[in-house]
């Protein structure tokens, strides 16, 4: 049995009150780890493209008031 179906059977046999914990856990893990690449994304350039036509379109008038 591979390591990924390992967790889900044991997720699986989880009562709700320790789901519930899981998913707290798991949302402030997964919430971390999407920062962090964000961040690196971000020092490598990676976003530079979609930050520099979103500036072209609010410069060019593209762009309306929420």
């Amino acid at each position: 049995m591979s390591k990924v179906k390992t967790i889900e059977h044991e997720i699986k046999m989880l009562s709700p009150a320790e789901l519930a914990t899981f998913r707290s856990w798991f949302r402030e893990f997964d919430t971390e780890a999407w920062d962090r690449q964000i961040e690196e994304d971000a020092k490598a350039g990676k976003l530079d493209a979609l930050a520099n036509a979103a500036f072209k379109t609010f410069h060019s008038g593209g762009c309306s008031e929420l």
